[in-house]
């Protein structure tokens, strides 16, 4: 019995994804349960499993393919026990994998300019040939008496088809020479292009406006270093910085509920919840995970939230529901020594908030005295369709107080 594999249900706003890299090929033995292949979508990495048992008699597309859901990848010959695979060399031959027929062109093509065989060509297979623009000598012959026939020119034809399709994904990263010197061709990830798409569209879409200020850490950090070393052993997270951010923004979105609003058409959507987005880099692009009902967690719970998420970024590993929603964005360019950025808005959200680096810089106490303060630049990005110049400062205002007095969070 056959039992095919199709692209699974994913997220509703995700229809189609890419086909990263087969696990299994042609005539392996699958158990139920198994990894067959690796999904790339718009988000995340998927692995597609098989639900049945047997042998992948046949992969319906190749890797770098955009497929959609439900569409048939795979054909499974269903055995519960282990098959029995091997087959006489005849078999084989009348069987051969896409894969091998390719591999035999290619040996066949590197002694064609040397040795021209006399063949026995069908006319059928003459005419295609002809139409198509087909060299018969390269044609390997799989007939034992060496006759071309019209399914050996249509398999030639495919095999070539197929073969450029390699050499297209090889030439992803292929050096190529130019006057002595050399470029790198990569093409871009589905996760990228959909990054790179997104972006152009909220800044031609929206009226993005940044303000700035700065924030002096100084006390902040006096905190984290007091408790840091006992937050590690009673907790089994690190103490950062983005926890006290997250919930200094909260408490401002509160207080300023339009920051943590959407335009939908010509209404104001305002959110009674607070999902925060934590923007995340990795190998594979930007990806912004959200911890959930961050104004029902303290501190700990915060931490440990991004930590799981930021693990699972890293690990690709990610799911769906992981990146969906989120109602204010924050991210952190300090991290990678950015001084000042304007960062830009994670539609359909109206504002995000940027940190950056801390760095010590003299600062005036007051008339009389000048100390060097551990300071950091903070950046906020917003819609000024929605959010006008005096309500984004205010808010940025609120934030940098709590964090400058930071035993305050623990009453916001």
């Amino acid at each position: 019995m056959l039992a095919v594999i199709k692209v699974p249900e994913l997220a509703e706003s995700i229809t189609e994804g890419t086909i990263v890299q087969w696990f299994k090929k042609a005539g392996d033995l699958i158990t139920k349960g198994d990894y067959i292949a690796e999904l790339e979508t718009d988000k995340v990495n998927i692995e597609i499993i098989s639900e049945y048992s047997g042998i992948l008699s046949e992969v319906k597309v190749m890797e770098g393919s955009t497929v959609k859901v439900g569409e048939v990848i795979a054909v499974i010959k269903e055995d519960e026990e282990k098959a029995d695979v091997t087959m006489t060399e005849k078999n084989k031959e009348a069987h051969l994998s896409e894969s091998a027929v390719v591999e035999k062109i290619q040996s066949y093509n590197q002694t064609a300019a040397m040795k021209k065989p006399h063949q026995i060509v069908s006319p059928a297979a003459r005419k295609l040939a002809r139409e198509k623009g087909i060299n018969l000598n390269y044609i390997p012959a799989i007939d034992p008496l060496g006759r071309i026939r019209l399914q050996d020119v249509q398999r030639y034809e495919a095999s070539v088809s197929s073969q450029s399709k390699l050499s297209s994904l090889e030439e992803t990263k292929k050096i190529l020479e130019v006057e002595e010197r050399s470029v790198e061709r990569i093409r871009m990830s589905r996760r990228r292009q959909t990054i790179a798409r997104n972006l152009v569209d909220t800044k031609q879409n929206t009226a993005m406006l940044t303000t700035f200020n700065e924030i002096d850490m100084t006390n902040l950090i006096k905190l984290r270093n007091r408790r840091k070393k006992q937050f590690l052993q009673e907790f089994g997270v690190k103490l950062g910085y983005m926890s006290f951010f997250t919930k200094a923004a909260v408490a401002a979105l509160k207080a300023f509920p339009l920051l943590n609003a959407e335009i939908q058409d010509d209404v104001i959507l305002i959110k009674k919840y607070y999902d925060i987005g934590i923007a995340v880099s990795t190998d594979q692009g930007l990806v912004v995970p959200v911890v959930r009902n961050a104004d029902n967690k303290n501190v700990t719970e915060i931490e440990r939230a991004i930590f799981d998420l930021a693990e699972k970024a890293r690990n690709n590993r990610l799911a769906i529901r992981d990146l969906q929603g989120g109602t204010f964005t924050i991210t952190n360019g300090g991290v990678f020594g950015s001084l000042l950025s304007t960062p830009i808005l994670n539609g359909p959200q109206s504002a995000i908030l940027g940190m950056h680096t801390i760095q010590l810089r003299p600062t005036a106490i007051d008339a009389e005295r000048m100390e060097n303060r551990q300071m950091m630049y903070v950046a906020l990005t917003y819609d000024h369709r929605l959010i006008d110049g005096k309500e984004a400062v205010t808010f940025l205002n609120y934030i940098k107080a709590l964090i400058e007095d930071p035993e305050s969070l623990l009453f916001a």
